[in-house]
């Protein structure tokens, strides 16, 4: 019968464990963040970070602090550290491109999330919420809910030039000219105007101010995300005029938005989880490292869309979420 050195069998066992934690150590993930300033940017490099260290890979990350240069900085340093996957959420979709293809250069598997990046990029994939279906959603929900009332819209927007804005609120008002052919054979509405929030609480609620002043009869706010449509809120209720506007986000589904429309206080928000967005570029540039990453990966993976309202907001509502 053949006898086994237990020992020498013990001590093989445990140099194989070593060598795993090593291998997993020598996982390194980057992340680049254009600014943690807002919540949903925050909660996302959380989720990013947690997540990429609960399966085995080092992290190193950055806030930009919506400053171009200070990203392309954050992006090189990176690089210098050894990096092997960069998950980046750009400031500049075109600014960023030398940075990330330089980093590519140097064997780096970059994924973008959220911000969209010139196609010129070469990153792995851009991984996102489809701003266009989700406003599309929203958009047509606004529109079953208003039938035969005139909408005076004010429009809260992010950053200008930014494009990920553009698609929300483009997305929204396509849903609502759709849903209101559907619904009617005519569509009719009017933005009364545009405020810019920088997609954040105080900045909606000065755009909102700023709006009501000109335009007191404002009955519908569409915001390109709930931080500044919550802000807005704040606006209305000081004026008395929280019951008499409906609120629409085009994005995002915040813990407090999700909160009020479960009590019927606020309308409707597209679905763009950070927690979702964030673990899908992880797990994405994970498999790249490791060189299992489907060759026909697109070079964009959409999250599922949906409009949370009412009806279906407990399937998304999470009492412990961070966003």
């Amino acid at each position: 019968m053949k006898t086994f050195n237990l020992a020498l069998l013990a001590t093989a066992a445990m140099a194989a464990l070593a060598g795993s934690a090593q291998a997993q150590d020598d996982c390194l993930i980057g992340i680049s963040m254009k600014t943690l300033g807002a919540p949903y940017f925050a909660a996302q490099e959380q989720y990013a970070r947690e997540y990429a260290e609960e399966i085995g890979c080092k992290t190193v990350s950055a806030d930009a602090g919506d400053d171009l240069n200070k990203q392309v900085a954050d992006v090189e340093d990176m690089v210098a550290q050894g990096v092997d996957a960069l998950i980046i959420n750009v400031r500049d979709s075109q600014g960023l491109v030398p940075a990330v293809n330089a980093a590519a250069a140097a064997g780096v598997k970059v994924i973008a999330i959220d911000s969209t990046i010139d196609p010129s990029a070469n990153i792995v994939t851009l991984v996102q919420s489809s701003n266009t279906q989700n406003g599309q959603l929203v958009g047509q929900w606004l529109a079953d809910q208003t039938k035969g009332e005139d909408l005076k819209i004010a429009l809260l927007s992010g950053d200008q030039g930014n494009e990920v804005g553009q698609e929300r609120r483009l997305g929204v008002l396509a849903g609502l000219i759709e849903g209101q052919l559907r619904n009617g054979g005519k569509a009719s509405f009017e933005i009364v105007g545009q405020g810019w929030g920088n997609w954040g609480n105080e900045g909606g609620l000065t755009a909102m101010e700023d709006i009501l002043t000109a335009n007191p009869d404002v009955n519908v706010v569409l915001g390109e995300n709930d931080s500044m449509l919550l802000g807005a809120r704040n606006a209305l209720r000081a004026q008395g005029l929280e019951n008499d506007v409906l609120l629409v986000a085009a994005a995002d589904g915040q813990r407090e938005a999700l909160e009020l429309i479960k009590e019927g206080e606020y309308g409707a928000t597209g679905l763009n989880s950070p927690r979702v967005v964030a673990t899908t570029a992880v797990d994405i540039a994970k498999q790249a490292i490791d060189g299992s990453l489907d060759e026909n990966t697109p070079k964009v993976t959409y999250t599922t869309p949906a409009a949370i309202t009412q009806d279906n907001v407990d399937q998304y509502y999470d009492e412990n979420s961070v966003f």
